[in-house]
């Protein structure tokens, strides 16, 4: 639940749709209105920002039983959100089949305004507190497994033995390392072994944001300060107050909002978007890029920024480079995807852990982890075998025999590094198809396939997104 709940009134009668609008917004809450079934569906599909619906029972289109079906069986994409029918009808059957259908309460008419006060008060306090549990389970499952970043690599080791020592101070830390080596999970572990374990940890992935969007999630915005900005929102740095904020792919902000982060880290204050009152902080900023220095020294990195940043450094090693790891990440997931498929994988056969460990996994563990959730799916033995293996990987090995396939398309290996476009695809649609078969090719690894095709890191993110 957000720090200002959002309320939709779904009334036909204009009176006591603008009435109860007018109560809403008295009581500091966001508040949105629709006069129909139709109405409320458009804006629940619109908007994810709605946290509370309270609905009249009787509409021009439906009913408020209508409304909730809708959104109980996920019809609804969004966060869960909690009904109150309201009706002037009082009728136990229809209380009873609201509750049923999930509604969290229910509330006759003329509606009591203090009892409307009270429920959603005590629905917002719910969510607060079932929220708050969740984040302490994870938390406490993540901290005990140290974040599921298993390892025997005594350079590994000695990395999270660092990150672990430096939990407690309020150093600024810089994670370095390739896309897939666990970079957030050593967050993770410097969050749940700090004094800061229990206060907001909130995370930012810089790359998939444009920047117009990236200001108004980190610093927030007021209300007017751009078509669009209906109400205040709070950014992650001031929600984050407390806490720590993960600032994943930070080598991606545009310059002009660097230097805004950069006053952050200095003074710990900034100002929202449209808005000139200051607001302090008290926020552990961890930071993490693939190839930082790189951006400092082509000048697309501010140096001054980079030096902030970087007061604590870990850099994680690739999976190439400890593949004494495989073999125990292999069990572990094994483990995982046998339990929620209903399987019983017992492990590889010799050939295809000769595979495996003769990979040098460009996607490093999540690679390895997407590899094993494939031949895990697609099993039915309880000993997995080479013909198991993607078709890429198999044919990376040296010693795999290539069975079925002629000494022709041998010879013409080397060809698959070129595709073949149809000819009735449109530009945009030939574009996403080579990223995407380059993606592929690079085993999901963005920041090369970025800099295989000499496009932006930004590009590869927007393009996925519009794909998806």
């Amino acid at each position: 639940m957000p720090q200002v709940a959002a309320i939709l009134i779904v009334e036909d009668d204009e009176a006591s749709r603008l009435g109860l609008i007018e109560f809403i917004k008295s009581l500091g809450y966001a508040a949105f209105e629709a006069d129909s079934v139709n109405a409320a569906l458009g804006i629940l599909n619109s908007s994810n920002n709605i946290d509370i619906i309270i609905t009249d029972l009787k509409l021009p289109d439906g009913t408020g039983l209508d409304l909730l079906k809708n959104i109980k069986e996920d019809k609804i994409q969004g966060r869960e959100r909690e009904v109150v029918v309201a009706t002037g009808f009082s009728s136990v059957k229809s209380a009873v089949e609201a509750i049923k259908l999930g509604a969290y309460d229910y509330i006759t008419k003329p509606i009591n305004l203090d009892e409307l006060d009270l429920i959603i008060k005590r629905i917002i306090s719910n969510k607060r507190l079932i929220d708050e549990i969740n984040i302490l389970k994870t938390r406490l499952d993540e901290r005990f497994n140290f974040g599921n970043l298993i390892t025997s690599s005594k350079k590994m080791i000695d990395i999270v033995s660092t990150a672990v020592a430096v939990a407690d101070k309020n150093s600024t830390v810089l994670i370095e390392g390739e896309s897939g080596t666990g970079k957030e999970l050593l967050a993770n572990i410097i969050v749940n072994n700090s004094q800061r374990k229990n206060k907001p940890f909130i995370k930012v992935n810089c790359a998939a944001l444009s920047e117009s969007i990236l200001e108004s999630e980190l610093f927030g915005h007021e209300r007017g300060a751009y078509t669009g900005a209906d109400s205040l929102y709070k950014g992650r740095f001031e929600i984050s107050d407390g806490g720590t904020i993960f600032l994943d792919e930070i080598g991606e902000i545009p310059l002009r909002t660097q230097s805004k982060i950069l006053r952050v880290l200095q003074e710990k204050e900034f100002e929202r978007v449209g808005g000139n009152k200051t607001i302090k902080v008290n926020i552990r900023i961890i930071a993490a890029s693939q190839d930082i220095e790189k951006k400092v020294k082509k000048g697309e990195f501010r140096q001054d920024l980079y030096y902030r940043l970087n007061v604590v450094n870990l850099k994680l090693i690739p999976l190439r480079e400890r593949k004494e790891d495989i073999p125990f990440l292999i069990k572990k997931f094994l483990e995982d995807f046998s339990k929620e498929t209903g399987k019983n994988i017992k492990g590889l056969n010799k050939n295809a852990l000769d595979v495996l460990l003769n990979y040098d996994f460009p996607g490093n563990v999540r690679e390895l982890k997407n590899t094993i959730e494939f031949m895990t799916a697609t099993s039915g033995s309880e000993i997995l075998d080479e013909s198991m293996l993607p078709n890429y990987l198999k044919e990376s090995y040296p010693g795999y025999k290539f069975s079925g396939r002629s000494e022709k398309s041998l010879n013409n290996a080397a060809s698959e590094s070129y595709m073949k476009i149809p000819s009735n695809l449109t530009l945009e649609e030939a574009e996403n198809l080579i990223i995407q078969k380059t993606l592929e090719r690079n085993a999901y690894n963005k920041v090369k396939t970025a800099n295989d095709l000499n496009i932006g890191l930004k590009t590869i993110y927007r393009k996925l997104n519009n794909v998806s």
